[in-house]
């Protein structure tokens, strides 16, 4: 597909279906995270695949928003690995996690795959639940599965604000 028409028809799905993931489409999902750019290609991800029955209620008890979901990929990086800007001290991994999992999620739709990314989750019972080093910092989910037949857009998902208010040439 497209990639900018891929960017347009893709959508937060929040209602998937019990069909599971086929092993060889999370390895396409994964493979697009690994090729994501990072800053000094440190490449610092870590990347939690959660599928199993037990993994997945563990990751219920990090967040609120549920939406049937087959698989979850949390999306970390090691404080330890991150390349850090020498005058202020801030590291990239914030960055690198979001392009990485960026990268990740429209992979998902071209492999048919529905996708929703959390935010709302609480670090701490992530690293508490699934035993992060202090060194690891939760970043993103990815909440993924085959979409169910009540999945739809969310009535804002087509509504884009002009070029012409989100882009500047040259003058500020």
């Amino acid at each position: 597909m497209e990639l900018l028409k891929l960017m347009e028809e893709r959508y937060s799905v929040r209602s998937f279906s019990d069909r599971a993931v086929e092993d060889e489409k999370i390895e396409a999902i994964l493979q697009a995270g690994r090729l994501a750019p990072t800053a000094c290609n440190n490449q610092p991800q870590k990347i939690l695949v959660l599928k199993s029955r037990e993994s997945l209620e563990l990751w219920q008890k990090c967040t609120k928003c549920h939406f049937n979901e087959q698989l979850v990929m949390i999306v970390c990086y090691d404080r330890q690995q991150a390349w850090t800007r020498e005058y202020d001290g801030q590291d990239s991994g914030f960055v690198d996690a979001s392009i990485i999992t960026t990268h990740m999620m429209l992979e998902a739709a071209n492999e048919g795959i529905g996708s929703t990314w959390i935010m709302y989750f609480i670090p701490e019972a992530v690293r508490e639940e699934f035993h992060l080093p202090e060194n690891l910092v939760p970043v993103s989910v990815l909440a993924m599965g085959y979409a169910s037949e009540k999945a739809a857009p969310s009535p804002r998902h087509g509504l884009r604000k002009p070029l012409t208010d989100t882009v500047v040439y040259d003058h500020f």
